[in-house]
């Protein structure tokens, strides 16, 4: 069975208001290193429709100023620290 869509959406969304950014903004932020992204993929991402690579992830990672585990749900973030340290 293959899934649509992502995991990390709605934490993006938390993390981009947290900074107080608009979509165009963060969007604006992930152009400039490299990331052709748009607003509207942005928020297809963000409702957790569109896909998202590991590349991409990282993207998010650099321009918002937080680890992986910030952009996972809290439970698969949780359980992803318990497995690097233990």
């Amino acid at each position: 069975m293959t899934r649509k869509g992502n995991l990390i959406g709605k934490q993006v969304s938390k993390a981009r208001n947290h900074l107080d950014l608009s979509q165009s903004a963060l969007a604006a932020k992930c152009q400039r290193v490299g990331w052709d992204l748009s607003r509207d993929v942005l928020a297809r991402i963000e409702s957790g429709i569109r896909g998202i690579s590991d590349k991409e992830i990282a993207i998010f990672c650099e321009v918002l100023g937080v680890p992986v585990q910030e952009l996972l749900p809290p439970r698969i973030g949780q359980g992803y620290v318990k497995t690097l340290r233990g």
